[in-house]
């Protein structure tokens, strides 16, 4: 797109000087709430193509069920280890930081998968706690699965 300045842009891209990075003006709100919408889309198209929707009992898979466990599961005992009076909250930190990696990370290949995945990780986000860089490298990773 060229701009009334003449400086080429594209899609939230800006042109800079030499030496400086182009930036992005994407965030990771911004990227769960457009990969949700990715799956509305894919839906949609698969209903027009006459395959049938998931339906909503469509459960996800062992793996990222018991990712998801696990990672409420530490994130309780790190709420514990906080308030107990020499708790290990450091270590309990670390599990739990761990957990949320790994459903991150998790390739989510089945669409019950990536629709458990979006809802589980926009609900961390809501309290604030998805917000690592590591979290989003981990989130990026896990979309270059290959069939």
């Amino acid at each position: 797109m060229l701009r009334s300045d003449g400086v080429t842009s594209s899609i939230g891209l800006r042109s800079k000087q030499i030496g400086e990075f182009a930036t992005s003006r994407i965030n990771r709100r911004a990227l769960l709430f457009h990969s949700g919408s990715a799956v509305v889309a894919s839906t949609a198209a698969a209903t027009a193509l006459g395959t049938a929707p998931p339906g909503r009992n469509q459960e996800p898979s062992d793996g990222l069920r018991e990712l998801i466990e696990a990672h409420r599961t530490a994130y309780a005992a790190f709420g514990e280890a906080l308030h107990d009076i020499g708790g290990d909250s450091d270590r309990a930190s670390r599990e739990e930081e761990r957990a949320l990696l790994a459903i991150c990370g998790h390739a989510a290949v089945e669409e019950c998968d990536r629709l458990a995945k979006a809802r589980y990780l926009l609900e961390i986000d809501a309290r604030g706690e998805l917000d690592l860089p590591e979290h989003m490298q981990a989130v990026l990773r896990s979309t270059m699965w290959k069939r």
